[in-house]
């Protein structure tokens, strides 16, 4: 069962750079590894070469998973973007109702978020509570540390 995602250009092309890397660089360490264990004598008896067979299975597993987000990525178009409401892959200017603070965000997808650039994902609570909003909009999000209520001041792309 596969979900479908959505990236900004950058981030698929980052994820398809990681696949890249896992399939050239990891596979070659792995294989390096492999014939390394191997080289040291009985395979029966060596826990070297065990854990390099195990090494490379999950490398297997990481790559078919990532081929798998690769596969399912959908690349977003943010010329046409309704900036009416706020949806993945806004910018959003945010003021905290209690204290007055004024934050930017952009909404992105699960994997490219990224709090120290400002970029949250649309599966945080704070990114499912803004989603939908529009301009004026007080968005009432429940985190763990309690309840914060951010009004929605300025959506762009």
């Amino acid at each position: 069962m596969s979900s479908i995602s959505y990236y900004t250009a950058e981030g698929l092309q980052k994820l398809k750079d990681d696949l890249q890397t896992l399939k050239v660089k990891g596979r070659a360490e792995a294989a390096e590894a492999l014939r390394e264990a191997r080289d040291k004598g009985d395979l029966s008896e060596n826990a070297e070469y065990d854990a390099a067979k195990d090494a490379q299975g999950l490398l297997e597993l990481k790559i078919s998973k990532l081929e798998e987000v690769v596969g399912n990525a959908r690349l977003l178009d943010d010329s046409n973007m309704d900036l009416s409401k706020v949806l993945i892959m806004s910018k959003v200017k945010l003021k905290n109702t209690k204290n007055n603070s004024v934050f930017d965000y952009i909404l992105v997808s699960e994997e490219e978020a990224n709090l120290a650039a400002g970029k949250i994902s649309v599966k945080s609570p704070i990114g499912k509570g803004l989603l939908g909003k529009s301009v004026g909009e007080v968005a009432e999000i429940t985190i763990p540390a309690g309840k914060l209520e951010f009004e929605v001041l300025e959506i762009s792309r």
